[in-house]
């Protein structure tokens, strides 16, 4: 049996506020810092795991995605996007995305991020895979994540400050837990432990009737990824136990072009940005030959889970362990004024991409599916919403666009603070929670983390999954009775391994960067969602996606 929650002391203090925001990346302190602009007199609480900026935010390299240039519009970048999703895009969503994402960037530049531009004032804007047009907007070449960051932390350091009847604060080194819950199943809060760093000590509850989740990606269930140490899907996590639902959880997407370290090497891997594709770099085999053109209309700028695929056909062709992205020919000034971070990783680790090829491999990057909201980020319990890489907004379908994950940050944190604004739940008030409580051996997450690389990666069979099913369910059986972060965690990546597994099996077929070498065919009767749910037990439910199947007609 899967725990309904985790097992804690009981909360030592009681904090009340009016919002709490879990999360301080781009989607969190976008929904904080708006929440507080249209609400003033509202309590509003961010709290987050580490430090502020420890998430994956500060990480995104190449930019960020919106219909900016003069040549470009919403309709292409919508077409684009519906391309990638590999017809599982909610259409509805992605127009809400792309129409409201030129305004949403232009807002972010008046906050005071500064992004680059060409000589005379223009935006410098660029390419990256899936895209037909230049749209990419970055900061510092290659650190937009950076500057995007920085600048929303000044805004919200900013806003704490200011005067009024409301508040704007914040904990950190917070680690949430648990839901907390009305009688008649609201959101009412959270149980959170917050380090000797943070405000208070040891577990404590937040009474709040509105709950935002933006806690990032689930990337640490894997041994190699792009991810933060901090992104083991807590917020997701969170949600599946108080019985929210999880949609499109089998489509992670794993990015083509990580440094490869070698075979041991284990957690946050450096990201080579899609950008220096953008810029003109390809893919070769170790024999030094192009492999993407012919494989794709766009060859190396090809979408993400095509170009992932193409290297572990390569490799496993080849025998290798990894490909090469030689971006020898782009010269010093592009590397040193476009690629200023890149370039200073890669000759840390003993690799100079003037001279030669750079060793790549696909890693765990990104999660499209998450906790499932409609339009306005609202989740299927009420007063608990979520955005950014933990909501399962219908945006990215099976397959995200890159650069579209900072912009959908921005605008579902918006229109969530919008949604708060025009119609605030009602107070609620917790009740005791008497759902079964559990905890696994922190020594798990590695297991799970092996298992999940060798069965449910980029490459994904029936057998496989089975057996890792199983192998799951003899991990579930590993308990601590010692509360600490690394047992939490442990947990919450066992239960999403748990979920992951399950809808990977059921999804029998490949699709977007859902790859079943035993299904290798997109098949119509997929055209829907994979609906996890948590009960007395772990349930998948498939639900077809009506307007998917007009377009068949």
């Amino acid at each position: 049996m899967i725990a309904r929650r985790l097992l804690a002391p009981e909360p030592g203090w009681i904090r009340h506020a009016d919002i709490v925001v879990v999360g301080s990346g781009v989607a969190g302190v976008t929904a904080a810092l708006n929440a507080h602009r249209l609400m003033p007199d509202r309590r509003i609480l961010l709290v987050t795991k580490s430090m502020l900026d420890d998430g994956s935010t500060r990480w995104a390299q190449g930019g960020i995605a919106a219909a900016l240039g003069p040549e470009d519009s919403p309709e292409q970048h919508l077409a684009d996007t519906l391309t990638a999703g590999a017809g599982l895009c909610d259409t509805d969503a992605v127009r809400a995305l792309v129409t409201d994402g030129p305004d949403a960037v232009r807002r972010l530049i008046a906050l005071g991020a500064r992004f680059d531009e060409e000589p005379g004032g223009p935006l410098a804007l660029t390419r990256e895979g899936g895209h037909l047009r230049s749209r990419i907007a970055h900061a510092g070449g290659d650190a937009t994540g950076a500057e995007v960051s920085r600048a929303l932390l000044d805004a919200l350091a900013q806003a704490s400050r200011a005067p009024g009847g409301g508040s704007l604060d914040v904990i950190d080194h917070a680690m949430s837990l648990d839901l907390l819950l009305t009688a008649d199943g609201r959101a009412a809060g959270l149980t959170l432990h917050v380090i000797g760093e943070g405000q208070h000590d040891g577990i404590g509850a937040v009474h709040a009737p509105a709950v935002v989740l933006a806690t990032g990606g689930i990337g640490q269930i894997y041994s190699a990824t792009t991810n933060p140490h901090v992104s083991t899907g807590d917020g997701v996590a969170l949600a599946l136990r108080a019985g929210a639902e999880v949609a499109d959880l089998e489509f992670v997407q794993f990015h083509p072009t990580v440094l490869w370290l070698g075979k041991e090497a284990r957690g946050r891997q450096p990201l080579i940005s899609e950008a220096v594709r953008g810029e003109g770099a390809v893919l070769t085999d170790e024999s030094g030959d192009r492999f993407m053109a012919g494989r794709h209309p766009l060859a190396d700028l090809a979408p993400r889970d095509v170009v992932a695929k193409a290297i572990m056909n390569v490799m496993m062709a080849t025998g290798s362990d990894h490909v090469y992205l030689d971006g020898r020919h782009l010269g010093a000034d592009t590397w040193k004024h476009r690629f200023p971070t890149i370039l200073a990783n890669l000759r840390e680790h003993g690799i100079d991409p003037l001279t030669e090829p750079i060793p790549v491999v696909p890693a765990a990057h990104y999660a499209s599916g998450g906790v499932k909201t409609d339009l306005r980020g609202r989740t299927s319990i009420a007063g608990l919403y979520a955005c950014g890489e933990t909501a399962c907004t219908g945006v990215h379908g099976a397959n995200r666009l890159a650069s579209n994950s900072l912009l959908e940050g921005l605008v579902f944190a918006e229109r969530i603070a919008g949604d708060l604004a025009s119609d605030f739940p009602v107070p609620a008030v917790p009740v005791a929670d008497d759902r079964v409580a559990g905890l696994l051996d922190p020594a798990a997450a590695v297991e799970i983390q092996q298992l999940m690389t060798d069965r449910a990666g980029v490459l994904r069979s029936g057998p496989g999954l089975q057996m890792a099913a199983e192998e799951l369910r003899k991990i579930g059986d590993q308990p601590s009775n010692r509360p600490e972060v690394s047992a939490w965690e442990a947990t919450n990546l066992h239960l999403l391994a748990t979920a992951l597994v399950a809808s990977a099996a059921t999804r029998e077929e490949t699709r977007g960067s859902h790859w079943r070498e035993d299904r290798p065919d997109s098949s119509d009767d997929w055209l829907g969602h994979l609906i996890v749910t948590l009960g007395e037990e772990l349930t998948v439910k498939y639900v077809p996606d009506e307007h998917a199947r007009k377009g068949l007609k």
